[in-house]
């Protein structure tokens, strides 16, 4: 699965051309972030016409059809090989494919009592563009949340022996014909959700503070060793 990732840039402007956005597409409040979590507020990158946009999103598909009423929270993760299947992913996985961009995910090993952080990024550094699904509800009748889900799909090599489970990483070029909008043929948008190859990530144990949501500072990422 995907439970927490980071997207640590702090140049506005160099963040918006490694994503192909216009120059100021950012929202004022960007910041660098070390540990977003489910229910956090990130932005999603999603194709208009021609062109990539950028949208705020909050981590967690709520479908369009959830009633004002409800205490929503939505999942975070939509299995690939059912997407096109269960109710909750089917209308966004026809409709409304995005990406997520990160630079880095977590992965959780040891006994519950003792969780200890890995964190999963590019050896270059680069970014991470994971593929999602967004959807609209209505929270209350006047306001209008946009909501997401990371896509994860059995692991490749490297994950295999930690987690049953891995976000789906696409290239640039996979990325846009994920979020193609006139690309509606089930089986080739599922042709795109496959793990990454092994040589595009890297991992190294980080600070167990990461374990808890709300710190969130460059120093979780610095490389740490457990002592038994």
């Amino acid at each position: 699965m995907c439970g927490r990732f980071t997207l640590t840039r702090a140049e506005r402007s160099e963040l918006e051309q490694e994503l192909g956005v216009p120059r100021g597409s950012l929202p004022a409040e960007y910041r660098p972030r070390y540990n977003i979590a489910p229910t956090d507020w990130h932005f999603i990158v999603r194709q208009r016409l021609e062109d990539r946009e950028l949208a705020p999103a909050k981590w967690g598909l709520v479908n369009h059809w959830a009633h004002p009423a409800d205490r929503v929270t939505g999942p975070i993760n939509a299995r690939a090989e059912a997407i096109d299947r269960r109710p909750a992913f089917r209308e966004a996985f026809l409709a409304r494919r995005c990406v997520v961009p990160a630079d880095g995910f977590f992965e959780w090993v040891g006994p519950q009592d003792r969780r200890r952080p890995l964190w999963f990024h590019r050896p270059d550094g680069g970014l991470l563009l994971l593929a999602g699904l967004y959807e609209s509800w209505y929270p209350a009748p006047d306001q209008r949340q946009r909501t997401f889900t990371i896509i994860t799909t059995r692991p490749n090599e490297m994950m295999r022996p930690i987690h049953d489970r891995m976000p789906v990483v696409l290239s640039d070029e996979q990325a846009d014909a994920w979020m193609n909008p006139n690309e509606s043929n089930p089986r080739s948008l599922k042709r795109l959700l496959a793990p990454p190859p092994e040589e595009w990530l890297v991992y190294r144990p980080v600070s167990p503070l990461l374990n808890t949501p709300r710190n969130d500072y460059a120093e979780l990422l610095e490389p740490y060793e457990f002592m038994d």
